[in-house]
């Protein structure tokens, strides 16, 4: 069993928003691992940040993602520093990983400036730009499909991503 796509991409590049849109156009379920990470912790992210740590947060997502690659059939969308972890890169080889990508400009219009998101408390602007800048070779890496969400809609970047899947 392996998920039908994974999404993967920084905060705001429309993984959950895309990710539900394909899965219900596929008559397949989605899941989210920051969901799942939540349930299973039992509180926000934002508070296992604060509680516990990123290194806990990043252990609990290691095995949270193992786990999804192997018992999930429908569409999977990862935390935007999944792809941080090697063996969680390792453990993509084989899947189709569909990579949503996004430029600074508009992933600040759609996560806003850091409400929620421990990893953009300082200094946000600069933050995620360094995400981005940081995290790209390793989506690239990883990516069977990358998809340009920058001036889209949800419609128009779903459509694409179904063409390349169904391809």
């Amino acid at each position: 069993m392996a998920p039908v796509a994974v999404f993967v991409g920084v905060m705001g590049a429309g993984k959950s928003t895309v990710g539900r849109a394909v899965a219900a156009e596929l008559g397949v379920s989605f899941a989210d691992t920051d969901a799942i990470i939540e349930e299973r912790a039992g509180k926000p992210i934002p508070e296992i940040f604060v509680d516990d740590g990123e290194p806990a947060f990043r252990a609990l997502e290691r095995q949270v993602v193992a786990s999804s690659l192997e018992t999930f059939d429908g569409v999977l969308a990862l935390g935007g520093g999944a792809i941080l972890d090697e063996d969680t890169r390792k453990l993509l080889a084989g899947h189709t990983v569909v990579y949503l990508s996004v430029e600074l400009p508009d992933a600040i219009k759609r996560v806003g400036l850091g409400a929620g998101r421990p990893l953009l408390a300082m200094n946000p602007r600069a933050t995620l730009k360094y995400l981005l800048d940081q995290r790209r070779p390793l989506y690239l890496e990883v990516a069977t499909h990358t998809v340009t969400t920058d001036g889209r809609d949800e419609q128009d970047v779903t459509a694409e991503v179904l063409t390349r899947l169904r391809a």
